[in-house]
């Protein structure tokens, strides 16, 4: 027996030792992920960032482990549209308001390529938030039209950071568009889920009204007074809407990454009829649960997560809700799937309600109305305007497609009502409507407010819907408007 002992024992001690050499390895190895700063991170490899332009985002970083990250992007001024019949000249990082969408993990080493297209006007550089160093890498980056500068830095620290132009001035060069993302994900990354999308807010300024067609300048003094002409998602108002919208389907979750560029304003960012799961606080680690609306600053971000229960169309806004209804900032996510009634049931009954009586539906009957200075030129210039128009002030009532809302609010889709009297389509636009009406063989007793619209912009939403939707192909004219006004 003793004589066993003494032969196994060197082989023990020569076991014990390998154990505890491997044990050693598997925790050097464990701490460059886990124990080490960011800074300290090794990145060995390199490879070439996947970019993408909003709503998209790039695959997540998963389990990858830290690499040297080339990042390459084309400053691009080019003209682009506003809304329908409004052009303006974006600034742009990557062609698209906001830049293009980056997504980083921490301790990544980014080598950053910042390009200025040689047909360009202006000289640019780039601030990122996710940065530790000069100006965010804005001291590096400074770039001529032609010509291309290369900075580089360690992501050290986690979360969703705005990155945007920092040249002089530097507001003029972000209200032109000149801002984006940056994702920096933990170790490991973040959780999965089904559908992720990019959207960030911004505030434009221009030298025409809301509204006002053709080429417009930036206007520095509105800017100054951060009194925006328009307040929109992703760049233009309708960048989310229609078919433009996002989408997903029930029981699925839903990640948004959600920026404002602004210069000006703060966003108030809400989804109407879902509620935040979780928030990601401007970003950070801090997580906010069973949020209605969380509050963006500008130059700051935050991640919402949400799942989808019930089908249907999911309105994104501002809730500074004048900007989203008249100013821009709306967007749509599209829901498919079966309903389920325990959780929503849909409308059950429609009672009459009138607690004080029938005045309760009196019509405003103020005058104060502009008309507008520039007339359509076309029929299809007249079916733009009033498609714009429609989406503004009709949309939430008679919905997207005309279809109206059943017991409240009549179709506007093969109406009969509506195709029978063109005046009287044009009466109730101009002074509002109250009382009961049969369209389409369905009674209907709600109200309709007198529209605030010029005579040229009743012309133009009454001739889109009239060429819209299975109707019948009216044109409306200024002049028709003028002669119902002057009869009322």
């Amino acid at each position: 027996m003793k004589l066993v002992t003494s032969r196994l024992k060197p082989i023990l001690q020569t076991g014990l030792s390998l154990a505890v050499i491997l044990l050693m390895i598997s925790c050097g190895n464990n701490k460059g992920e886990t124990n080490e700063t960011p800074v300290d991170i090794p990145a060995t490899q390199e490879m070439v960032a996947e970019l993408t332009s909003p709503p998209n985002v790039p695959r997540g970083v998963g389990k990858r482990k830290a690499k040297k990250l080339i990042v390459k992007m084309e400053i691009l001024e080019k003209e682009g549209e506003m809304t329908d019949g409004v052009r303006y000249v974006y600034w742009t990082f990557g062609g698209s308001v906001p830049g293009s969408f980056i997504r980083t993990r921490v301790g990544d080493e980014v080598e950053f390529h910042l390009q200025n297209h040689p047909d360009n006007k202006l000289p640019h550089n780039i601030d990122l938030h996710a940065v530790t160093g000069p100006g965010g890498g804005a001291e590096s980056s400074f770039v001529a039209p032609g010509h291309e500068k290369v900075f580089s830095f360690k992501t050290l620290n986690p979360g969703l950071y705005v990155y945007h132009c920092a040249t002089a001035p530097v507001g003029m060069h972000i209200a032109n568009g000149m801002y984006g993302l940056i994702l920096v994900e933990p170790a490991g990354g973040l959780p999965p889920v089904d559908k992720e999308y990019y959207i960030m807010q911004g505030d434009f300024y221009t030298k025409g009204k809301n509204g006002e067609r053709g080429l417009q300048p930036f206007d520095m003094q509105k800017a100054v007074d951060e009194n925006a002409d328009y307040v929109v998602f992703n760049g233009k108002v309708g960048s989310l809407t229609g078919d433009n919208a996002i989408t997903a389907k029930v029981g699925e979750t839903v990640r948004l990454f959600v920026g404002n560029g602004g210069p000006g304003l703060v966003s108030s960012f809400h989804v109407i009829g879902e509620i935040f799961d979780k928030v990601h606080v401007e970003g950070g680690d801090v997580i906010n649960e069973n949020v209605q609306t969380t509050l963006i600053p500008a130059g700051g971000a935050a991640i919402v997560e949400f799942k989808v229960d019930v089908p249907g169309t999911f309105i994104l806004v501002d809730h500074s809700i004048f900007r989203a209804f008249n100013k821009g900032a709306l967007g749509m996510l599209k829901v498919e799937g079966e309903e389920d009634k325990k959780i929503y049931s849909g409308e059950i009954r429609d009672d009459i309600y009138l607690p004080e009586g029938p005045g309760i539906q009196e019509m405003p009957t103020t005058n104060e109305i502009v008309e507008s200075e520039i007339p359509a030129k076309s029929f299809d210039e007249q079916m733009e305007f009033g498609k714009n128009i429609y989406m503004q002030t009709c949309f939430a009532c008679h919905q997207a497609e005309g279809q109206g809302i059943p017991n409240a609010f009549p179709p506007l889709a093969k109406s009969d009502y509506l195709n029978a009297d063109v005046n009287r389509a044009i009466g109730v636009v101009v002074n509002g409507l109250t009382g009961e009406i049969t369209v389409n063989g369905e009674k209907y007793n709600s109200v309709m407010t007198r529209q605030m619209l010029s005579s040229e912009e009743i012309a133009n939403v009454l001739t889109y819907v009239y060429n819209s939707w299975g109707n019948s192909g009216k044109v409306v004219t200024k002049e028709m408007v003028d002669k119902v006004k002057q009869n009322r």
